[in-house]
């Protein structure tokens, strides 16, 4: 037998429906020890899995074609279910596990991992004045009871809202929000250089969030610089080609 610390990483013990195999990994386990026969997770985030499991990857879900139709993408979900035991992952990100208790969340549809089916979900937009691309690209409004695993890139901080102050974060590094806050996306820069993602002064674009509840803001940023998007098709993609460009664009009680 080796001896090895790698060994050591033996699977978690659990009876939870979704639980941390480790902070960079989800396990969701299916069958009458839970009582949890399917649930929805990222397409592609599946990394091992025991038993009687099933992927159905042509799941989209009707709220796909709202996010196309508002964004031109979709939220690639597959429709997991059988019994058995899924461990998921998404480029080594931080996992957070989050209990709904009737409370809406909305969470970037880049940062979710997976979520329960009996969940409602759907896809929201932000307004602003200015619409821009790739900011924000498409959000995911998550209410009822159940659970939902979400990703940040290392840990975030969570700020809570109240009606007596002003709360403003980088549009690029927030992930998640308490539904019920009033959200609107405003330029930080003059009109001469938002264009640039960052601008003169390394902030663009904020939101601005007013009510009660909390945003999740992680210490990473999700677009690149805008220097590397020179000579790449990355450039349209987040409102600075030729191709419309910006004309043409418009945790709470987890653990």
């Amino acid at each position: 037998m080796y001896q090895s610390s790698l060994l050591a990483n033996q699977e978690v013990q659990s009876t939870e429906r979704f639980a941390l195999q480790n902070g960079k990994m989800l396990k969701a386990t299916l069958g009458q020890a839970t009582g949890m026969r399917e649930f929805f997770a990222r397409k592609g985030a599946m990394v091992a899995y025991q038993g009687g499991v099933n992927f159905d990857s042509q799941y989209q879900g009707w709220g796909s074609h709202v996010a196309r139709h508002f964004t031109g993408e979709g939220l690639n979900l597959m429709k997991v279910h059988g019994s058995g035991t899924v461990f998921l992952a998404n480029q080594a990100q931080d996992i957070h596990i989050l209990d709904l208790t009737g409370d809406g969340l909305t969470v970037d549809g880049n940062n979710i991992l997976a979520f329960e089916t009996q969940l409602r979900w759907d896809i929201v937009r932000i307004d602003s004045q200015v619409q821009i691309a790739g900011a924000g690209g498409y959000n995911i409004d998550i209410g009822g009871r159940g659970k939902v695993a979400v990703t940040t890139t290392g840990a975030p901080l969570v700020m809570r809202v109240t009606p007596n102050n002003y709360y403003f974060a980088d549009a690029d590094a927030v992930i998640a929000w308490s539904s019920s806050l009033q959200v609107s996306m405003q330029a930080a820069v003059t009109s001469s250089s938002v264009w640039r993602p960052r601008g003169n002064t390394g902030e663009s674009w904020q939101m601005q969030f007013t009510g009660e509840g909390f945003v999740v803001v992680q210490p990473a940023e999700l677009v690149p610089p805008y220097d590397a998007l020179a000579g790449t098709n990355l450039a349209g993609r987040f409102g600075l080609g030729q191709q419309g460009g910006m004309q043409g664009n418009n945790f709470f009680g987890g653990r």
